[in-house]
């Protein structure tokens, strides 16, 4: 794996913004944007391949007229690729000779279908433009971060040329990383803290929620018998969507108020005792969180500011550099078992692209 400059390098000051008399809201700021990981670049394909970018924004604006809801989607399937085994896309393999993929993993099982679709379209596009220079994990991170923007949220450049891992990870591996959604804020900041991400990081990629749907067996725990930080009504139309013992597994909004549109609305939720698990609701319960959650319900300039921050962090967690990994043809199938071919043919694309210009 390609290492990087620590992010606990980066100094951390506290900032606290007086609430009434006694109260104050504590967000941890990072001085400027994380660093980059080795082997990663702004401009990695400015000369390769300079019309990536637009390219992936355009079919994504296509997919997204149709139905906004893929944005999430698309969202997801970057968490779970990044969080088990890194940013290597090994999320989209097929399972092997050698065992089920992640994809047959419980926590990967509500990866939505079109979500794959979308990447391999896009994935097929970008090769056919500029040959078998990108990888699969790079338009996981790109479509992530179009996810956002074009469901209103912020835009910002994120580092491009990771290259895609030649395995997938085991289905305990995915369980013990993936943080279940019943799983309480001393959970959650524990399990990311082993990923270099503090609080603020953690409240902050929970954030992801304001848009996209969960299914009723993800948070009925919470209804039957009914969790007492639960809001009374929010909970009485979530039965009514949910019914106990029900055949079908039902689906609803993650974000009551605005479900479509990446703001901060999720975090006013929280206030109002409507989250939807109980690792969202108990970001507001848990007085580690509960200041960090009230200043995005206040500041979206400022969940903004620090969503980009530890989505930028988790877009480089282990990521696949240099002559390491492969670039895959097929983003379900590894290349070969040969590293240094696929290199050779790395490489040679390249130079037909270049030769092309």
């Amino acid at each position: 794996m390609a290492s990087y400059t620590s992010f606990n390098s980066v100094p951390f000051l506290f900032s606290c913004i007086p609430l009434l008399l006694f109260s104050y809201l504590c967000v941890s700021e990072a001085q400027g944007t994380p660093p980059i990981a080795k082997g990663l670049s702004l401009s990695f394909f400015d000369t390769t391949c300079p019309k990536l970018e637009s390219m992936v924004r355009k079919q994504l604006e296509k997919d997204f007229k149709k139905d906004i809801g893929q944005a999430a989607g698309l969202l997801r399937m970057h968490f779970h690729d990044c969080f088990v085994q890194g940013c290597d896309a090994s999320v989209l393999l097929d399972g092997s000779a050698s065992g089920p993929s992640e994809q047959d993993a419980p926590p990967n099982l509500s990866l939505r279908a079109k979500s794959f679709e979308i990447i391999d379209n896009i994935h097929r596009q970008v090769h056919k433009r500029c040959g078998a220079i990108v990888s699969c994990a790079d338009i996981i991170t790109l479509t992530a971060r179009d996810a956002i923007v074009l469901s209103g949220g912020p835009d910002y450049k994120v580092p491009l040329g990771r290259r895609d891992g030649q395995s997938f990870a085991t289905t305990q591996a995915t369980l013990d990383i993936l943080v279940p959604p019943f799983a309480n804020t001393s959970v959650i900041l524990a399990a990311l803290a082993k990923k270099k991400l503090d609080a603020t990081d953690s409240v902050a990629l929970s954030g992801a929620h304001t848009i996209g749907k969960a299914h009723c067996s993800s948070f009925t725990d919470r209804l039957y018998p009914q969790d007492s930080t639960t809001d009374q009504t929010f909970a009485k139309n979530l039965k009514n969507t949910c019914p106990q013992n029900a055949s079908v597994d039902g689906t609803t909004v993650q974000d009551l108020r605005t479900p479509d549109v990446f703001d901060n609305k999720y975090y006013v939720d929280l206030m109002n005792r409507q989250g939807l698990f109980t690792s969202d609701q108990d970001l507001y319960t848990d007085s580690r969180t509960r200041g960090i959650v009230t200043s995005f319900a206040v500041n979206q300039t400022l969940f903004f500011e620090k969503f980009v921050i530890a989505m930028l962090k988790m877009g480089q967690m282990e990521v696949v550099t240099g002559t390491k990994g492969e670039i895959r043809a097929n983003c379900s199938v590894r290349n070969s078992d040969s590293t240094l071919l696929s290199s050779v043919v790395d490489v040679a694309a390249q130079e037909l692209e270049l030769s092309s210009l």
